[in-house]
């Protein structure tokens, strides 16, 4: 099953979505016999024809805007050319990593 979850990992998406969610949940796991938080950060976008695709889960030991530069540097390296909009939460940084790599997209 591994290398079918890498060939998702690492397909080539869509060169424009016309509106991306981007969010990151907490989670508490047990990790050697103690509980740590793990963050999933999920992209969520609509393409061109109006479907919903999941475009990448990470996992992180913590949210940072800095974290979610490389996500979507990840994003860019595989075929996204351009966001049009993206939804994002108050995260100190995030509108600033975004506008690295899409310098266009407008973010509410």
């Amino acid at each position: 099953m591994i290398p079918e979850l890498k060939a998702w990992q690492n397909r080539t998406l869509e060169s424009v979505y016309p509106f991306v969610w981007l969010d990151a949940v907490h989670y508490k796991v047990k990790e050697d016999g103690r509980y740590i938080t793990k963050v999933v950060y999920t992209v969520l976008g609509l393409n061109v024809e109006g479907h919903k695709e999941l475009l990448g889960l990470y996992l992180s030991e913590s949210e940072g805007a800095n974290y979610w530069l490389s996500v979507l540097n990840d994003l860019h390296n595989r075929g996204v050319e351009d966001i049009l909009a993206a939804s994002v939460d108050g995260l100190k940084g995030f509108v600033e990593a975004i506008n690295t790599i899409y310098s266009k997209t407008e973010v509410q």
